[in-house]
């Protein structure tokens, strides 16, 4: 009989295995990735196009023309497209990156076919009808009304102008003027020179018909890589500032700290984001502790490394009360302070290790979340032992590695400061 009383044993592993894809390609070019497993006959098929906001000539265009795909084509309404996928037990899901477009089907295997084929005729025949354009306009701008009263907002949009610039892909925010200008003709060009080539990210229990199926119906797309598609673009240099925006009748002010920094492809990065993991990146973070749990200034607050491909920055978030606004960001200075003058103990050291292995290896449970690390490895043009290699280097890293790594990357004196409320 089980005892309860006594802990299971901790096995602890590094290892990742990650599905090895099936690569295959289209008649017209377009690659083809099959990520097989899983034990539910049911299929992820995404399509992954270099469209987002890097590529835009008129702003919003990306977002706007993505998600009118659904909308009507040229026999049908978008409430009968939308009963179809229903009727096949079948999901259309639309998401628009500031790099990339991804159009996904979740299908039953049995309704594969018929899904398929109706996600192709909304590439080749969909017509962005300019009512729908006009309703999705208004909730947008209804949305950004809303949105613009919070702080939390407010201070992400700022943070990103002044890193980026307010004209950079990165750095600009969507205004009712730029909304307002969009046209059916402009979603047309964009549709037309963004969404002919693409990669093909196949996942789920995936028979071989059903593969001679998938590269027969996208057989028209072209290959697009998804990777340095296009020049930088030059963004305004980083400036040093603290930057404080009062907000009236408000109580909380939204603070975001942080500054640009390596991407998943630098020599770097294991180094960096395990460390951001120690600083703010779980429950148990020094940033946690300290500002949650010691000082009670905050109900959370999290520091993240997020990664584009043409740049990447660190982040550091939280909501406070205004009155400990100078009290937070000295707090969050001498925690930053800390990573480069003070070596981290064994024990804090091997807990953030185990929670950030760990953590990473509950991330490929299926294989739709396999092909979502494939995915990234394509994006981001990395090696195939990606993240088995990251793991062993966090696995080797010690508090003497990672106080270096905090002297280049995590000076207290190099990070933005910006309040909102």
């Amino acid at each position: 009989m089980l005892d309860r009383a006594i802990a299971p044993p901790f096995n602890r592993s590094t290892s990742f295995d990650l599905i090895h894809p099936i690569k295959n390609s289209v008649a017209k070019g377009a690659e083809v990735y099959f990520v097989l497993g899983g034990s539910q006959d049911v299929s992820k098929v995404e399509l992954l196009f270099p469209a987002g906001r890097w590529f835009e000539k008129y702003w919003g265009v990306s977002y706007f023309s993505a998600q009118l795909l659904s909308k009507g084509t040229k026999t049908k309404s978008s409430y009968l497209i939308a009963q179809l996928f229903d009727q096949y037990g079948a999901h259309f899901e639309v998401n628009t990156g500031l790099d990339h477009v991804s159009l996904s089907v979740y299908s039953l295997n049995k309704n594969l076919e018929p899904a398929l084929t109706l996600l192709l005729e909304l590439l080749h025949e969909s017509i962005f009808p300019e009512k729908e354009l006009e309703q999705l306009k208004s909730i947008y701008l209804q949305n950004l009304k809303v949105n613009r009263e919070k702080t939390s907002f407010q201070a992400s949009n700022l943070f990103r102008r002044k890193l980026y610039g307010e004209t950079h892909p990165y750095g600009k925010e969507l205004g009712d003027a730029d909304v307002s200008s969009i046209d059916q003709q402009q979603l047309v060009a964009h549709f037309n020179e963004c969404f002919k080539g693409c990669t093909i990210i196949v996942s789920g229990k995936v028979s071989d018909q059903h593969q001679r199926l998938i590269t027969d119906t996208f057989a028209s797309l072209f290959f697009n890589p998804l990777a340095n598609k296009q020049e930088n673009l030059n963004s305004d240099p980083q400036t040093l500032v603290r930057q404080i925006i009062e907000k009236e009748g408000s109580v909380q002010s939204s603070i975001r700290l942080g500054k640009k920094c390596v991407g998943r492809a630098d020599a770097d990065y294991a180094d960096v984001i395990f460390l951001n993991h120690i600083l703010g990146g779980y429950f148990g973070s020094r940033l946690m502790k300290n500002i949650r749990e010691e000082k009670g200034l905050t109900y959370g607050i999290s520091s993240a490394l997020h990664t584009m491909i043409k740049s990447n920055h660190i982040v550091i978030g939280a909501d406070i009360n205004r009155e400990n606004l100078d009290l937070t960001f000295g707090e969050i200075a001498k925690e930053l302070k800390r990573l480069r003058t003070e070596p981290i103990d064994d024990e804090e050291l091997e807990t953030a290790r185990n929670h950030f292995i760990g953590s990473l290896q509950l991330e490929i449970t299926t294989s739709f979340a396999h092909a979502d690390k494939i995915k990234n490895i394509l994006l981001f043009n990395l090696p195939d032992n990606f993240y088995q290699k990251m793991i062993t280097r966090v696995d080797q890293l010690t508090a003497e590695d990672l106080m270096k790594t905090a002297a280049v990357y995590f000076r207290e004196d190099s990070f933005m400061e910006i309040a909102v409320g």
